[in-house]
């Protein structure tokens, strides 16, 4: 049986992604696999490449033979320069930065906002508050009463 170490397509339409399998090179791309050695995600920046070296290094010594493709990614990942004896073992594998955790995130965003209350406080204006006029409170009062003094006169006629 001839083995070969090759890409098997998953995901969606317009967003693939890939795992380095080992399969017999007589079944259909998406069949079943022997072995899942990685993954490969070319859509991401930079690509995400994850090969199991151990796994690989033993396929490779057995006689399964990488495609073209793979062949590609495991110089990336340095193995087949690992498999064939030659420098540059430690390969051209580009990582992403990690992300910051949500916890620090939030305690960031914490900050920033204490720093803006004390610092925006004396920026902002107060809030109107409602003026009493001393002359306004007098004269409404005798105009309610007289109006209250015509009900009921009025009623009582």
């Amino acid at each position: 049986m001839a083995v070969k170490i090759r890409l098997k397509r998953m995901g969606k339409i317009r967003a693939p992604f890939y795992r380095v399998v080992v399969m017999d090179s007589r079944a259909k791309r998406d069949g079943r696999a022997i072995e899942e050695i990685g993954k490969y995600h070319p859509t991401e920046e930079p690509s995400l490449i994850e090969i199991d070296s151990e796994r690989a290094q033993h396929w490779l010594s057995v006689g399964a033979q990488p495609t073209e493709q793979v062949e590609k990614l495991l110089k990336i990942t340095g193995d087949w320069q690992k498999f064939k004896g030659e420098p540059g073992a430690e390969g051209t594998l580009k990582v992403k930065e990690a992300k910051p955790s949500k916890k620090d995130l939030y305690e960031a965003a914490i900050a920033a906002a204490g720093k803006a209350e004390e610092s925006g406080a004396a920026a902002t204006t107060p809030k109107k508050k409602a003026a009493k006029k001393a002359g306004e409170a007098p004269a409404e009062a005798p105009a309610a009463e007289e109006a209250a003094a015509d009900e009921t006169a009025k009623a009582e006629a």
